[in-house]
């Protein structure tokens, strides 16, 4: 596992590591080696795997702060405190201290020998007030059409992006409804009036566009919320883990060569899923106000205290997919494990500790 120093972003990360082929399911933006006019402190920088966002700052200011887009933790630069093991936990950790309110972001993440899995565990300190934060993941997408298919645990709500997201003036467009609420990835509005609701549980699809949407858990007692992402060219399965009461949502980043500009070049395509607290990307102004997620009673914004740490918890893996494993249909949790039921009842297991999201300590020896 690598961890950049400019935006703490996760990847590449080899799981399986002893066999062959390794699996590499995060995406690393094709311009690392390329003169490009991003500016700097921009999550576009370095983006690739996995990042952490506090707070997403599109938008109006806040209080007259004015943030990045995804925060300081996504463009800013980390600190090495420390790399170690303990037998077989070994762990690495990274920290900053945020610029525009002052406060402390401490990521600590965590393999076990044997384990297929990242812990993750991030701890905010200070940066007291109302904030909006989450975990970015940003998976590559294979060629062959519709061969990456994901599915979530229950859904409460889904909701397409209330604004426009892509500009065609600027080179970008979009393919879903403005703000319309759904209750099926697989049956998703499109903004053309004569287009049939689209697919958004398949992947990669409509070519040529790049849309937004963020669904809500439904909280199951005493079980993470999960999402899978199913690579049926590569023959694996990738798997988020959290705990709903403190990441009620995630946006799907759908970018499929929908943008013409620099450093993208109509060239990109790839799937962000970002499990957080927040009201899409719009930035704590927004996400702190009423609207059509929190008026239906999920939390778009947390409010912190200067002297009461923030910590959140979350696990990413990977499982190898036996012949004939299709879509996800539902998940089962023992104390040591995660086991993936396909449509047709054929499982897989992947050895996991998924209470870790609700913050109980890594078991080993």
């Amino acid at each position: 596992m690598a961890v950049t120093q400019l935006g703490g972003h996760m990847a590449p990360v080899h799981f399986y590591l002893d066999d062959a082929p390794t699996i590499q399911p995060y995406c690393i933006s094709p311009w690392q080696c390329e003169q490009t006019t991003l500016l700097e402190g921009r999550s576009e920088v370095p983006l690739r795997g996995d990042f952490f966002c506090m707070p997403f700052g599109g938008g109006k200011p806040y209080l007259g702060e004015d943030h990045p887009p995804h925060g300081h933790t996504s463009g800013g630069r980390w600190s090495l405190v420390g790399a170690g093991s303990d037998g077989p936990l070994h762990t690495l950790t990274v920290a900053m201290d945020t610029i525009t309110r002052p406060g402390k972001v401490t990521r600590a993440f965590s393999l076990l020998d044997g384990e297929n899995v990242i812990y993750d565990q991030t701890r905010i300190d200070g940066f007291a007030g109302k904030t909006t934060f989450g975990h970015h993941a940003v998976l590559s997408v294979p060629e062959l059409e519709g061969s990456l298919l994901i599915t979530t645990s229950q859904m409460k709500l889904g909701m397409t992006y209330p604004y426009q997201f892509g500009n065609p003036a600027v080179g970008e467009y979009q393919s879903l409804a403005i703000g319309t609420r759904f209750d099926d990835l697989s049956r998703v509005p499109s903004i053309f009036k004569a287009t049939p609701d689209q697919d958004c549980s398949r992947y990669p699809a409509r070519r040529g566009f790049t849309d937004l949407l963020q669904i809500v858990a439904e909280p199951l007692p005493g079980e993470p919320a999960w999402i899978t992402a199913v690579n049926s060219e590569a023959g694996y399965l990738w798997f988020a883990l959290k705990d709903p009461a403190t990441l009620p949502s995630t946006i799907f980043w759908i970018e499929n060569c929908g943008r013409h500009s620099s450093p993208w070049n109509g060239r990109t395509s790839l799937l962000g899923l970002e499990d957080v607290c927040a009201f899409f990307d719009s930035g704590i102004a927004a996400s702190s106000e009423a609207n059509c997620i929190s008026d239906r009673g999920v939390p778009t914004c947390r409010e912190l205290v200067s002297n009461t740490p923030l910590t959140i918890h979350y696990i990413q893996g990977v499982v190898r997919l036996p012949s004939g494993f299709r879509r996800v249909q539902a998940a089962r949790f023992s104390d040591s494990a995660v086991r993936f039921m396909d449509e047709r009842g054929i499982e897989v297991a992947a050895e996991v500790q998924p209470h870790f999201v609700f913050e109980e300590p890594l078991r080993y020896s």
